[in-house]
């Protein structure tokens, strides 16, 4: 069972970790580029603030974005700013978010994401934390997928195999880590399954775009190539 008021603590948790350690760069290393192509620190730090409003909507019932020309206009606007414009945004958005969360609720609601996507308003702190959490990684700074709790390592595998399920464009994949847990994804194609293994950090990153897959082994075939998330 979901526990969003325990997700919602490990968000706050995981935002102050991101503050802390952004705090140490400066205004030159902010413009600088961070993990995640086409973008710099500042962009990533932006969109973190903004993702903080946009699930603030979503739990308020409103649309998570105006739209995604505007998600990606605003991300552009407020990338270039000094650091700390960048700092107390992170902050007053994440306080922001936390107050709603902490809202009387029904939390068995069904909410409306991008896309169309709908998921249990119960898992938007948990889809938050991973926003956080990833994107703390993707700014370069010395925080890395093996810094991560393992519990949520394995929440996000689950939740990345689940979304991958029966995707057309890939064939049935078996994944196994070595915490001796394993998953099935894909399956859209009539394909010989494909079987991908190695360490629980490496194979998340897998999924979440974060690797390309160097650390893992598929069996003596190649690994298939994930379709954007």
């Amino acid at each position: 069972m979901i526990d969003h008021a325990r997700d919602l603590a490990s968000v706050r948790e995981a935002t102050e970790r991101l503050l802390s350690a952004a705090a140490a760069l400066d205004n030159a290393s902010v413009a600088e580029p961070s993990r995640l192509p086409g973008w710099s620190r500042g962009h990533v730090l932006a969109h973190v603030a903004r993702n903080a409003d946009a699930l603030v909507n979503v739990l308020a019932g409103r649309p998570m974005y105006a739209s995604a020309e505007a998600r990606d206009t605003d991300i552009e606007r407020d990338a270039p700013r000094p650091l700390d414009a960048q700092l107390a945004d992170v902050r007053d958005s994440a306080a922001g978010f936390q107050a709603e969360g902490e809202r009387p609720a029904d939390w068995s609601r069904t909410v409306e994401l991008r896309n169309g996507v709908t998921d249990a308003a119960a898992r938007v702190p948990f889809r938050r934390l991973v926003e956080v959490e990833l994107h703390h990684v993707d700014l370069g700074i010395g925080y890395e997928l093996e810094d991560l709790d393992e519990d949520f390592v394995r929440r996000e595998t689950d939740f990345l195999a689940d979304r991958f399920a029966g995707h057309k464009d890939l064939p049935p994949i078996r994944l196994s880590d070595d915490r001796g847990r394993t998953w099935t994804t894909g399956g859209g194609a009539d394909a010989e399954p494909v079987h991908v293994s190695g360490r629980a950090a490496d194979l998340m990153g897998w999924l979440a775009g974060r690797r390309d897959g160097g650390g893992l082994k598929s069996a003596g075939t190649a690994l298939p190539a994930l379709p954007p998330l």
